[in-house]
């Protein structure tokens, strides 16, 4: 390929293709060799079986691990920390405790996601964690609290990637945002039933066995018990799957996929492409967009129920209050993500939700701000925090669309889950005990955070369109149309060029070809 000086790369190297670079797995070489015919009829078919056999273990496993996550706070509520004698901020560390092992595990989480199947991943993760669970309900004191906290965060930490991965891989790129979507909105079921589970468990009345002590066993047991259907259910990628009917078919499942330009997957870790991770600007706007958000979020995960027992509720009505909170976590994620595959855009719509979420600090502050704590407007501002948790699967999405490359889309997920745990990290810590019971200076610290976080959406549009800009200008210098049409955005399945203008491209599509080295990648807004 040549290139003119005007053909400069705006971000990054723009060498091209290289051998290296070649997906070498049999269901690439295969397709490269002679693409399948597949109608409108055949993509409904494989999209339903795919989603039959893929979606509900994502759902449950993803619903598992936020409940998990979510009844901590609740424990709380029920005599945690006078229980285990917990004193100062042992609480809050407690609980920072999972995204300190989520970072601890992020260098590893991508060199693993690559190399070994997703069936094996799974199934060791939703043991390891459930087992922590259940431990937690035997510890006497904060050192237990803080080990078992530590493996839970441990084994949950390369769930958000390798869930992300297998939706990359499995899915159309108009289809993700709903299917990422589908997982995370258990974090608005997860709520509603940890409380609903929570008010019944907490009329325990035995001095032996606390309520706190019960919600953690319960979902340690759930979780252990759902290991052995990952293993059983979960095929790790399309060219293994073994619910496909014939090759035919496999294939055909393989073809569907070709407009998304990312590749079908690959076992081999490329250090290149690590490398392209660190000087791509989208990275590090992915990675300051997932954090921020989570810093609101794991506040309300953990601080949740105290905030409104501190409104002036009692412990059983706090509860109670906390499910129209998972409720509006449930509209915002479904109306955001749907808003993303409606419109084909991900940037207003996380811009609107973000814009909420600031407008519920704001009210909150304001409340407990006054002379007597304004418990409506507390309360109102409180809810509008819900719309936080809408925002995580859109930014996942827009990230999972807009990168090429097996390895360099795990170190990209494994990079912004390192940033989520710091978010959830930092949460806790803004809301230190001496700020009870209105923790003004936390508040205010979530609202200046949020206003950078829509700079950041804006900054990541503008990197978007330079970088399809780039694009086109590598594919004039190869001789191929500046313009091509992105098929995977359709709703209706459309081949990758059979337009007569865009007959040549698609060639690259199965490689596994980083979004910069292939050009034919067309960025989406």
């Amino acid at each position: 390929m040549s290139h003119t000086l005007d053909d400069k790369p705006v971000f990054g190297h723009d060498e091209g293709p290289r051998t290296e670079d070649i997906e070498n797995n049999a269901a690439a070489k295969a397709m490269d060799l002679e693409r399948v015919t597949l109608t409108e009829e055949d993509n409904r078919r494989i999209l339903r079986k795919t989603d039959l056999n893929l979606l509900p273990l994502l759902v449950w496993v993803y619903f598992l691990q936020i409940y998990d996550k979510t009844v901590f706070g609740y424990g709380n509520t029920f005599g945690l920390t006078k229980d285990l004698n917990l004193s100062g901020t042992q609480y809050s560390l407690a609980s920072s405790m999972t995204p300190i092992a989520v970072l601890a595990w992020q260098p590893f989480s991508s060199y693993v996601i690559v190399r070994f199947p997703a069936r094996y991943l799974m199934t060791i993760f939703v043991l390891c964690w459930g087992l922590s669970e259940a431990c937690m309900a035997a510890v006497t004191d904060y050192r237990g609290l803080y080990a078992t906290r530590f493996l839970l965060g441990l084994f949950e930490a390369g769930c958000i990637p390798l869930f992300s991965m297998l939706t990359a891989q499995w899915y159309r790129r108009s289809e993700q945002p709903l299917r990422v979507c589908a997982w995370f909105v258990t974090n608005s079921l997860a709520t509603i039933v940890a409380a609903l589970l929570s008010y019944g468990i907490g009329h325990i009345t035995n001095p032996h066995f606390k309520p706190w002590q019960a919600l953690y066993l319960i979902s340690g047991v759930i979780t252990v018990l759902t290991a052995p259907v990952v293993w059983f259910r979960l095929d790790s990628d399309i060219a293994t799957a073994r619910f496909w009917k014939d090759d035919h078919e496999r294939d055909q499942a393989i073809e569907r996929l070709r407009a998304n330009q990312t590749g079908t997957g690959s076992r081999e870790f490329k250090w290149a492409q690590v490398a392209e991770v660190l000087y791509d600007p989208k990275s590090w706007l992915f990675g300051g967009l997932i954090c921020i958000p989570n810093i609101g979020a794991q506040i309300s995960n953990t601080f949740g129920p105290t905030l409104i027992k501190d409104l002036g509720f009692n412990t059983y009505t706090s509860t109670l209050l906390n499910m129209p909170f998972g409720a509006l976590q449930g509209i915002a994620i479904v109306a955001g993500s749907y808003a993303a595959y409606k419109f084909k855009f991900k940037s207003p719509m996380l811009m609107i939700e973000v814009i909420l979420g600031l407008v519920g600090t704001i009210l909150l502050y304001l409340a407990n701000k006054a002379a007597t704590v304004q418990q409506g407007l507390a309360l109102a501002g409180y809810y509008l925090l819900a719309f936080l948790f809408g925002v995580s699967p859109i930014i996942y999405a827009w990230a999972i669309a807009n990168t090429g490359g097996q390895t360099k889309k795990s170190v990209l997920l494994s990079f912004m889950n390192c940033l989520t745990a710091t978010g959830q990290l930092t949460g806790p810590l803004l809301m230190a005990s001496n700020q009870a019971p209105r923790y003004l200076s936390g508040l205010r610290s979530m609202m200046i955070a949020m206003g950078v976080m829509i700079v950041i959406v804006g900054l990541q549009v503008v990197a978007v369109y330079l970088l399809n800009k780039q694009r086109q200008r590598q594919r004039v210098a190869a001789g191929k149309p500046e313009h091509i049409h992105d098929t995977s955005m359709d709703k209706r399945f459309q081949a990758i060029g059979t337009d007569e203008h865009d007959a040549a491209i698609g060639a690259n599509a199965l490689k596994d070809l980083t979004d910069f080295r292939n050009d034919e990648f067309v960025y989406v807004y």
